[in-house]
Order: C-alpha cells, then sequence, then structure tokens
C-alpha cells in the first residue's frame, strides 16, 4: 500500500484506513458483479435504469 513517491509526504492513519476501506469495497463490488447470473436477451451496454428513468434508443423516460 505504500508505494508512494519518496517526494511526498506520507498519509495520515486516516487517510490510509479511508483508502484501505475503498479497496475493500472495490473488492466486494467485483466479487458481487461476478456472482451475478448473466441477463438473457437484457439490454447491452450499462444498466439504462441506473439514474431512475429508463433509456432506450437515446430516448429517456422517467419512471
Amino acid at each position: 500500500m505504500n508505494d508512494q513517491p519518496s517526494h511526498r509526504k506520507p498519509l495520515p492513519p486516516a487517510a490510509q484506513r479511508a483508502l484501505a476501506e475503498a479497496e475493500q469495497r472495490r473488492q466486494a463490488t467485483a466479487a458481487q458483479a461476478k456472482a451475478a447470473p448473466k441477463e438473457v436477451q437484457g439490454p447491452k451496454g450499462p444498466e439504462p435504469t441506473r439514474f431512475g428513468d429508463w433509456e432506450r434508443k437515446g430516448i429517456a423516460s422517467d419512471f
């Protein structure tokens, strides 16, 4: 974790804990994504409902 160049100030303990927590969350999210079943005949690309509205062929509509 300490792969910073030597010309930078050392990180405070709170920042080190925050970076470690962020890395744990990234790993948990990646593991959860791998465990999720594949969607059959679903939309291609990112989830179209990720912002609370539905996007299809460039047209967005709110729920």
